[in-house]
């Protein structure tokens, strides 16, 4: 008896002591436990995602690819999967699994020594405790602090909320946070859409995403999956049939494309500075942004493709300038060739190939792959070399070695799929921009910044000052008309020779050096006449054309020299565009804008673009038959009589002018040409009644296009191509006519009014109180010529 007593009491001294070595344990790790409360309110870094205006997906920023969702819009069937998989008895226990752990020890203790991998029992609360309040530390006192945190936890949240934080921050591979992320990396689907397969998949992935890649590592990660959905069985969340139909299924990633509207990237960016700038950085890559942009797919497919086949045509007409790289053999140019990289920009279809053999017919090209095939003498025409300034080496392409040469490098595409012929292909030098815009709100609808966004992210529809040419002529014209001028002024077109302030002598010239005598105003717009731009300037005063300048947003800092009548100023190409879309409105100031609308991750609105208040838009005000009035809070800038007068002229660029190109779609169009001095700079910015949009050509480094190269040549082509395709099957719509104009017939010639006989009739837009016959005075007459002799100095175009 005496023994039997000391043994208890030796028993009840040693849980004494463990019971007070657990205490000193538990009070030793419970001293500085990081906060747990804070979980309370999740707020995880979420990701943000620009929509287009249709509500396609444009793309994507997160420093964590996640979606946050609650835990009741999660599908129970992959919350099941993950209970079953990492915390069977998660509803029961609390916080600590002690059979679990028992049985890991146990196991554990089993595999020493044969190579197996150590086996944990950490509870789905003690890994939300890890991942968000501990880290990854492999230690005893981190599992110890574990354990305590996972306890007070179970004590305060509800089960619910500790497996909200779970599924929503759990790292599941492919960069996707959460389980929301991880269906649509994986699978490219909602959650509620995922098959019982692909949940248990998921299910699988929190014990080592790289290691059950289903590419990588399909075995492993079919075996995986399907000891899930044993385990989901042997639970009693699905039955035997669905758990045999679930493990037949194959694993098969669908790749989900970054951006479903292709070309986007430059007006994507530039929502993402917009962002960044007004509201931080973390917002956007952590704030779980819905940015609704004013981006149509369709016109940016429009916008990107036209302007890279403009780019593509302006660079062919302009010579070869050689081949990617020669060697000495064809062989020894082939093994180059397998280490090269096509350059991501490079277009769709574009391939590197090798010369190998020539003949005068044709040069034989060896592709990468071992294809073989021929490039004809007769498409390398095109190929005469390059020359500085633009031009190209007169001599025509008489055979293929003309061009090539055995041991060159190049780029082909095939010519048609049916044989194995190809083209010769060379990658633009050139850059240029588009913007396409509704000039009655303002929203940009398209933007293409350059050629590719992967050769350059500089964007140079917004981000390029460069010298308008005559496409600021608009403006210089538009201010004589607010000054009492009609569009049937008469404008002296004759040489003239001016003084600068530094007392330089500058002698502007017309393009193509003709001088055609009194000319109507408008006709000094349609032809682009220079030296009426200069005399018409200094008759209003240059100051009063800076001042347009402003208003209209072109730009700030324009000197009131005479050149700048001319274009010599410099803006950018979104603004100049801008700057016409306020012309086509009736001259309401208009501000660019990305973005329609942007909301937090709680579906607050902190952004709209039209922030015009409508009470009739929702409630027992709105009517589905008919829409609500809107109150125009546009400032009016310009009076609609002068705007719609240039409007109806700029019509006449196209209809007889400088737009020219244009006139084969037959539409009501306007639109002005601009060329700078040298053609460094080729623009054509033009309109329809609710389009407006702006073309820009040339070079990063500032160098002459070509001697011909003028907006009307190379940048008006590519506004017709997009207004054909923008405006196809769309209807045929008249500019408005304001109430305080009227048309009247008169012969284009003289600019008065039509007599019988007359065969160059128009319909010329005056302000209704003006006076057709009273006599004109012709502007410039008083302007006289120092020196006929002193050399030209240049112009714009």
């Amino acid at each position: 008896m005496k023994l039997i007593a000391n043994l208890i009491s030796v028993f009840f001294f040693g849980c004494f002591l463990l019971a007070a070595a657990v205490f000193v344990v538990v009070l030793h790790y419970s001293i500085g436990l990081p906060d747990y409360q804070q979980l309370a309110v999740y707020r995880p870094p979420v990701t943000s995602r620009l929509y287009a205006s249709d509500g396609s997906l444009l793309t994507e920023y997160a420093s964590e690819k996640r979606t946050f969702i609650p835990v009741d819009k999660i599908p129970p069937l992959l919350r099941a999967a993950f209970i079953s998989a990492e915390d069977k008895t998660f509803y029961t226990h609390g916080g600590i699994d002690v059979q679990g752990l028992a049985r890991a020890v146990i196991t554990n203790i089993r595999n020493i020594g044969t190579g197996r991998r150590v086996v944990g029992a950490s509870t789905i609360t003690q890994q939300v405790a890890k991942n968000f309040l501990l880290g990854n530390e492999r230690s005893i006192s981190r599992k110890i602090r574990e354990a305590l945190l996972a306890r007070k936890m179970e004590q305060t949240f509800t089960k619910d909320h500790i497996l909200e934080l779970y599924l929503n921050e759990i790292y599941l591979g492919q960069s996707a946070y959460g389980v929301a992320s991880a269906a649509l990396h994986y699978f490219n689907k909602d959650m509620s859409e995922l098959t019982l397969g692909q949940a248990a998949y998921l299910a699988a992935l929190p014990k080592g995403p790289n290691n059950y890649h289903p590419v990588r590592h399909p075995e492993a990660a079919k075996e995986r999956r399907d000891w899930v959905l044993s385990r989901m069985h042997a639970d009693g969340y699905i039955a035997e049939t669905d758990m045999l139909k679930a493990a037949r299924e194959p694993i098969r990633i669908v790749e989900r494309p970054e951006s479903i509207v292709a070309d986007a990237q430059y007006y994507a960016e530039e929502v993402r500075r917009f962002i960044s700038d007004t509201y931080g950085e973390n917002a956007i890559y952590d704030g779980g942004l819905f940015i609704r942009t004013s981006l149509d797919p369709h016109l940016q497919r429009i916008g990107a493709q036209v302007l890279a086949d403009g780019l593509l045509a302006y660079d062919r007409r302009h010579g070869w300038r050689g081949p990617v790289a020669h060697f000495e053999t064809a062989n020894e140019a082939r093994e180059k060739m397998l280490e090269m990289t096509l350059p991501t920009f490079a277009p769709a279809g574009w391939r590197h190939a090798v010369v190998y053999q020539l003949t005068d017919a044709a040069a034989s090209v060896a592709l990468s792959d071992g294809e073989t095939g021929t490039i004809a003498a007769g498409d390398l025409a095109w190929a005469r070399a390059a020359l500085p300034d633009g031009k190209i080496a007169r001599a025509k392409i008489a055979k293929a070695s003309d061009v090539l040469k055995v041991g060159d490098i190049v780029y082909v595409s095939r010519k048609s799929r049916e044989d194995a012929a190809y083209l010769l292909r060379q990658m633009p030098e050139v850059e240029g921009a588009l913007v396409a815009m509704d000039p009655h709100t303002g929203r940009v609808l398209a933007m293409a910044g350059g050629f590719s966004y992967q050769k350059s992210q500089f964007n140079r529809a917004v981000q390029a000052w460069r010298q308008p040419g005559s496409s600021f002529k608009p403006f210089v014209y538009l201010a004589a008309l607010d000054s009492g001028y009609t569009p049937s002024s008469l404008i002296l077109d004759a040489p003239i020779v001016m003084e600068k302030e530094t007392g330089e002598l500058w002698k502007p010239q017309n393009y193509g050096r003709v001088f055609y005598g009194p000319s109507t105003l408008r006709v000094g717009v349609e032809k682009s006449r220079n030296l009426m731009t200069i005399r018409l300037a200094q008759a209003i005063g240059m100051r009063k054309i800076t001042q347009y300048g402003r208003k209209f947003g072109i730009s700030d800092n324009l000197k009131p020299d005479l050149s700048t009548a001319l274009g010599s100023g410099e803006t950018t190409l979104a603004r100049l565009t801008t700057a016409y879309g306020s012309l086509v409105n009736g001259g309401k100031q208009i501000t660019p804008s990305l973005i329609d609308r942007v909301q937090d991750r709680n579906g607050k609105t902190i952004y709209k673009h039209d922030e015009r208040a409508c009470p009739a838009c929702a409630g027992d005000a709105a009517s589905p038959d008919e829409p609500p009035a809107l109150e125009d809070a546009r400032a009016q800038i310009q009076d609609p009589a002068s705007a719609y007068q240039m409007v109806n002229i700029l019509t006449g660029v196209i209809e007889r002018g400088t737009g020219s190109a244009v006139r084969v779609l037959k539409r009501p169009l306007g639109g002005k040409s601009g060329t700078s001095n040298s053609s460094f700079d080729a623009w054509f910015v033009g309109f329809s009644p609710d389009l407006v949009v702006g073309v820009w050509i040339g070079f990063d480094n500032p160098q002459t296009l070509g001697p011909n190269d003028t907006g009307g040549v190379v940048a008006a082509p590519i506004f017709r191509d997009f207004m054909q395709r923008a405006l196809q099957g769309q209807p045929v719509i008249p500019f408005r006519v304001p109430s305080s104009v009227k048309l009247v017939r008169i012969n284009a010639e003289t600019g008065e009014p039509a007599a019988p006989g007359d065969k160059n009739i128009i319909l010329e837009a005056y302000r209704v109180d003006a006076d057709l016959f009273k006599p004109t005075k012709i502007i410039g007459r008083d302007i006289t010529i120092k020196d006929e002799n002193i050399p030209d100095l240049g112009g714009f175009y």
